[in-house]
């Protein structure tokens, strides 16, 4: 059961459409407006700062709060997981390490896709980039501090919120191999290999959910957040 329900819990969180909800709780359908994207990026764009902040958070949480279940759930003998929640202890199960690292991992994936091909939107959603960035934080934390140095550096140079997440998703796998490696774990053959293939197939699907993205890079039409200018007064 701990292996089958995770995943299913993780689509129905993943699947709620917080930008969707936030614009039409504001009176506007986010789907006519801006990209039409309903992620937190479009929801900044059109509906506000504040919201936009809102949304982004939400996001990030309906990849976090059931990656953190499934940690907690599915478990193998030696794991150690700060993320852990210790009062699901008692419903927990130990499965083979291997076993345990790949419905781990697949709980995360079905997040993400829950958030990209919402059922409640016709299949369709957002580029997933916020609750990648909360599964990732249940699985390999140190990890994201390091993609998020680089986002903000793309970013602040760039002004490109697209460009940034595509380098970020990029540079994923490599913060993955670089991780296991400095851990010692790629040497004695324990390191994360679902975790690896996961870091990939989610790089991967944040690119292709881009390619629009990429088009206008290419035209020089994609929306850029420019820097307010300096007051003059006094």
């Amino acid at each position: 059961m701990q292996l089958w329900l995770s995943p299913l819990i993780a689509f129905l969180l993943g699947s709620i459409p917080f930008g969707l909800i936030i614009s039409r709780a504001r009176g506007i359908n986010i789907r006519e407006h801006g990209s039409g994207n309903i992620g937190a990026t479009n929801v900044l764009r059109v509906v506000g700062k504040k919201y936009g902040i809102i949304c982004l958070v939400l996001d990030m949480l309906k990849g976090l709060i059931p990656t953190i279940i499934a940690i907690s759930l599915i478990r193998y003998e030696g794991m150690k997981n700060p993320m852990m929640i210790s009062h699901l202890e008692p419903y927990a199960k130990n499965f083979p390490m291997l076993t345990a690292q790949f419905f781990q991992v697949l709980a995360g994936l079905f997040a993400i896709l829950g958030h990209n091909y919402s059922p409640w939107v016709g299949f369709k959603g957002g580029k997933g980039i916020a609750t990648s960035a909360g599964v990732l934080i249940a699985l390999m934390p140190a990890a994201v501090l390091i993609l998020a140095a680089i986002w903000l550096l793309v970013f602040s140079i760039s002004r490109y919120v697209s460009l940034a997440s595509i380098v970020a998703a990029a540079a994923l796998p490599l913060m993955t191999l670089l991780g296991s490696w400095l851990h010692g774990k790629i040497q004695n053959g324990t390191w994360n290999k679902p975790l690896f293939g996961f870091s990939i197939l989610i790089a991967v699907l944040a690119i292709w959910k881009h390619r629009s993205n990429i088009q206008r890079l290419k035209e020089g039409t994609e929306h850029r957040f420019n820097r307010k200018p300096k007051s003059t007064d006094g």
